[in-house]
């Protein structure tokens, strides 16, 4: 793919951190059949991204430790991370009514709309031994962004049901969402060595010479970052909610007053696995 969206300023050493990408088609008509039934249609994919997860995170340890020795990921780890996080996207694309095209059960994805490029390389070894600890602040932001956009994803589709297409500002707010999950995921899996960020879009980065897709750049509009600040206000809300279930049903009393730990409620468990980093988003 062609290079140039990024120019490193003057006086900069080394080479530039690239910031994985996220291509994906403007808002267009989408079928009403398809969008009431998507999650329905979609728990074949789900049930692949599970899989896909679950063998991803003994690859992730595996490369972790190839990172320390080598400074980059060892190959195949690195083949299979790179294409296990563009599956995971292309069907979190189609779960979030992003595009109707349905995901295809291929690897590298064939003609399928939604694209990621990423350009995995060199890594900072002291990054990667404290990478569980440096993506703490990125994990939160991606656990608030998921966990809001699913509280309002019954709305969300409904609007899409009813309009047969995603209006703009929704449109922008939803492939942000996408594009920082996406580039959550590239850098805790060390296929990136740059941090997750440009939340609310690519304003302020110099011109490209023509756009990519609708998404590269993303540009924001002022109701697209109000709903972004919804989203995370939702995850923030519906965290705390969860909190205070988890407190009511993970302990009991006897009747002396003393607490004796109760079998973990169906939300605590929800809630924990929301925090998996492999999988946080790309559940219905």
């Amino acid at each position: 793919m062609a290079t140039g969206t990024w120019q490193a300023p003057e006086g900069a050493v080394g080479p530039p951190e690239f910031l994985p990408e996220l291509d994906v088609p403007a808002p267009d008509r989408q079928r009403r059949w398809t969008v009431l039934l998507r999650w329905l249609l979609l728990i074949p994919q789900f049930v692949v991204v599970w899989v896909l997860s679950v063998l991803a995170v003994p690859a992730a340890i595996v490369g972790w430790f190839g990172a320390l020795v080598l400074g980059r990921l060892p190959d195949p780890i690195e083949r299979y991370l790179a294409g296990f996080v563009a599956y995971d996207t292309r069907v979190r694309a189609s779960a979030m009514l992003l595009v109707d095209d349905y995901p295809p059960f291929a690897w590298d994805g064939g003609d399928h709309p939604v694209r990621v490029e990423l350009r995995p390389g060199e890594l900072n070894r002291l990054a990667v031994f404290f990478r569980l600890i440096l993506m703490i602040p990125a994990a939160i932001v991606q656990s608030l962004l998921t966990g809001g956009w699913y509280v309002a994803a019954f709305v969300i589709w409904l609007i899409v049901l009813i309009l047969g297409r995603m209006p703009e500002p929704l449109y922008g707010a939803t492939a942000a969402v996408l594009r920082y999950g996406m580039r959550f995921g590239a850098y805790v899996l060390m296929l990136t060595s740059a941090y997750p960020k440009r939340l609310f879009g690519d304003e302020g980065l110099p011109p490209i010479a023509a756009a990519r897709s609708a998404t590269r750049p993303l540009m924001l509009s002022t109701g697209a970052k109000a709903l972004v600040v919804l989203f995370l206000v939702l995850g923030l809300a519906s965290g705390i909610s969860n909190a205070f279930r988890s407190d009511g049903d993970g302990y009991d009393y006897d009747a002396r007053g003393r607490s004796t730990t109760a079998t973990a409620s169906p939300a605590h468990t929800t809630a924990a696995t929301e925090t998996n980093p492999l999988t946080a988003g790309s559940r219905p």
